[in-house]
C-alpha cells in the first residue's frame, strides 16, 4: 500500500513521513501529503479499479475521517497539493524534505500533473465506504473492563490531541476540575492522538510522553491517582511498549533511583528509558489492530 508516485523512490516517502512526524505533524497533515506522493492513494486506487470497490475501514483517526484512514485510497480526496505544500512550509520547510518531493508537490500545485480524485470524479461512482471499527471503540471495551472491577466512570468526549507533553497537564486540569462530581472510584476514559515534536537524541513515544507529563499534575491532586497513556496497536513510537503508567510517586521513585533530574528524559525525548529503569512500561505486544490510543485516569 506504499506505491509510490513516478518519480518517488520509497526512501523519498519513508524520509518524508520521518521529518513529518519529527516536526509534530498530525495525522491529517502527514497523509495530506502522503496522499499526493503516491500512485493509489487519495482515491486513486477505485479510480484504477474497472469494478465496484467496498472499503470496511478500522480507524485510528479522531473523527473517522474515511479520506484519512489509511490516507483514503479508494474514497474521493478532498485536498490539492497546494495544501500538502502548506504542511510542508508549517513543518520545516522545503530544504528539510528530499528534493523529488518537493519537485513533485510544486509541479502538482502548478496545474502540471492531475489531482487526486474528488467526490464529483465519475471514477469513483462505484465506490463505496463505511467505518465498521471506530476510533472510539476501545473506549467502550475499557468502560466495560472498568465497570467490571468495581468503577464508576467517566468518559472524556472532547478527543486528547496536541503536542504530548503539553496536552497531558491540560487533561489532568480537566479531570481535576469535573472529578468532583462523580463518586469514587472513578475511571476517567479518554482517547485520541498527540504529536511529538522532536528535538532530542533519545528513545520514547507519544503515550510515554504523555503519561511522563501527568506525572507531576497528578502528583499534586494530593489524591491516590494513577494514570497511563496507550497505543491501542501495542506499539508506541520506534519502541516494543504501548505505553507507560504513571502515579503520585513517580518522580520520587525516580531520584531513589538515582534519577537526580527526570525532566531531562523528557527534553531528551527519551521517556522509553526513564520508564524502563521504574519497570513501568506497558508492553503488551502488537495487538493485530489499532483504534488509536487510550487514556486512563484511576482516582482511589
Amino acid at each position: 500500500m506504499a506505491l509510490p508516485a513516478p518519480g518517488i523512490t520509497l526512501d523519498d516517502k519513508q524520509h518524508t513521513a520521518r521529518t513529518l512526524m519529527n516536526a509534530g505533524g498530525d495525522i491529517y497533515e502527514l497523509n495530506t501529503v502522503r496522499k499526493h506522493l503516491s500512485a493509489i492513494k487519495g482515491g486513486q486506487l477505485a479510480a484504477a479499479s474497472p469494478g465496484a470497490v467496498l472499503t470496511l475501514a478500522i480507524s485510528d483517526v479522531v473523527g473517522d475521517d474515511l479520506s484519512v484512514i489509511a490516507s483514503g485510497p479508494t474514497v474521493p480526496d478532498n485536498s490539492t497539493y497546494a495544501h500538502a505544500l502548506d504542511v510542508i512550509a508549517r513543518r520545516g520547510g522545503g530544504d528539510r524534505y528530499p528534493a523529488a518531493v518537493m519537485h513533485r508537490l510544486r509541479e502538482g500545485a502548478e496545474g502540471r500533473l492531475a489531482e487526486t480524485p474528488a467526490a464529483a470524479d465519475s471514477r469513483l461512482a462505484r465506490a463505496s465506504a463505511r467505518v465498521i471499527g471506530a476510533q472510539r471503540g476501545a473506549i467502550e471495551g475499557a468502560r466495560r473492563a472498568a465497570e467490571s472491577l468495581g468503577y464508576h466512570v467517566w468518559i472524556v468526549d472532547e478527543p486528547i490531541t496536541g503536542e504530548a507533553r503539553l496536552a497531558a497537564p491540560t487533561h489532568v486540569a480537566r479531570v481535576a476540575q469535573g472529578a468532583s462530581s462523580f463518586p469514587r472510584p472513578l475511571c476517567v476514559i479518554a482517547s485520541g492522538e498527540t504529536t511529538v515534536t522532536v528535538s532530542g537524541t533519545g528513545k520514547g513515544g507519544r503515550n510515554q510522553e504523555f503519561a511522563f507529563a501527568m506525572a507531576a499534575p497528578l502528583a499534586a491532586l494530593g489524591a491516590p491517582v494513577a494514570g497511563a497513556s496507550i497505543g491501542t496497536d501495542g506499539i508506541d513510537g520506534p519502541t516494543d511498549a504501548a505505553g507507560a503508567i504513571v502515579d503520585g510517586s513517580t518522580f520520587a521513585r525516580a531520584r531513589e533511583a538515582g534519577m537526580a533530574d527526570p525532566n531531562r528524559y523528557l527534553m531528551d525525548n527519551n521517556t522509553y528509558a526513564f520508564f524502563d529503569r521504574l519497570g513501568d512500561l506497558i508492553r503488551t505486544g502488537p495487538t493485530g489492530t489499532n483504534v488509536g490510543d487510550v487514556q486512563v485516569i484511576l482516582v482511589a
